[in-house]
């Protein structure tokens, strides 16, 4: 088989280096520059970033219309799998819930902050916002928590869906045309921006997306020596939890943009770690409707138990009418 052929304009790659594919925006490359550090250290090799366009990363349209699944990701898979990179970064909230053949998750490193938090003008809080406080965020999701979060609380706030990067977003707010925005701690953590966060969402208030926070490290499932290299990186809890929370999300057959959240946390006496904890919740929009059940279990040692401990808490939402407040199906 020929040797892959490097990127159309790209200048050949040092030699004996990985070459990392990772999306344009200024998030992705921040990320992907972390991952590329921690990997050369581990491997003793150069990385190099390739950057890749998405589909979601050109298309105008909120996710919920354009399907959410697999947007962001499709076209690092692609390059992975013609051998045009080595392996890619993806934040893992964005990954499909099935593995593609070909492919294997390498290594999920230890999590970043899971929370949403809030960007608003006069460094308000979100239970200090106006009557009336327009709030942006694209995903369906938050608008779920926080719009039965202001009906429980009297709040009179108005969720706006928007798109964009971080810049864009934050921008909404300082020119005026929006109260707030909601975005993920994690990645205002790697990008240096966390001083702008005017409010930390309790994840009581809203949980994140299944797998916020944490980042996903693929490559090609026959590259032995490079995933033996990468599972350095892993961290058996993170994955765990993830595994967990994407179960619940397959289970309940959503795709990445249906209003979904869960987070897996550890229960401990003391020092002693007793049980895992998978909280989930569907809703509605509008926030008139929501699904919030949790379980708790063993902490998962296989793949297998973590599974089990997501498809579990799915069959009790199941039960309780989830599925009617999904406006998106996996396909």
């Amino acid at each position: 088989m020929s040797e892959p052929r490097e990127p159309k304009g790209r200048a050949p790659r040092e030699e004996g280096a990985l070459r990392l594919g990772t999306r344009r925006s200024k998030l992705a490359m921040a990320q992907s520059g972390l991952v590329a550090d921690a990997v050369s250290r581990v491997t003793g090799r150069p990385v190099e970033l390739v950057e890749i366009t998405t589909y979601g990363d050109v298309s105008r349209e909120h996710l919920a219309q354009i399907g959410g699944t697999g947007v962001f990701v499709t076209a690092l898979r692609d390059a992975l799998l013609r051998g045009e990179v080595d392996f890619a970064v993806h934040s893992l909230k964005d990954l499909p819930t099935a593995q593609p053949e070909g492919l294997v998750l390498a290594a999920v490193p230890e999590r970043e902050d899971p929370r949403d938090v809030i960007v608003a003008r006069d460094a308000l809080k979100f239970a200090d916002l106006p009557r009336g406080a327009r709030i942006g965020t694209g995903a369906p999701r938050r608008m779920a928590q926080l719009n039965a979060y202001a009906r429980s609380h009297g709040l009179d706030i108005e969720t706006v869906p928007i798109r964009g990067n971080i810049d864009t977003r934050i921008g909404y707010v300082r020119s005026g045309e929006l109260d707030a925005v909601v975005l993920a701690a994690a990645g205002l953590n790697r990008i240096a921006r966390i001083d702008e966060v005017t409010d930390f969402l309790s994840v009581d208030t809203v949980l994140p997306a299944p797998g916020q926070g944490a980042l996903a490290i693929e490559c090609v499932a026959d590259n032995a020596d490079l995933i033996a290299a990468l599972a350095e990186l892993d961290d058996p809890f993170t994955r765990a939890a993830v595994t967990a929370e994407r179960s619940l999300l397959a289970a309940l057959e959503a795709g990445c943009s249906a209003p979904v959240g869960a987070l897996a946390d550890l229960l401990a006496d003391g020092q002693i770690v007793k049980e895992m904890r998978l909280r989930g919740v569907v809703g509605t929009a509008d926030g008139q409707t929501l699904v919030q059940l949790s379980t708790t279990g063993p902490v998962p040692e296989t793949h297998d138990q973590a599974m089990a401990l997501g498809r579990e808490l799915a069959a009790e939402m199941l039960a309780k009418g989830a599925a009617g407040l999904m406006g998106e199906r996996a396909h």
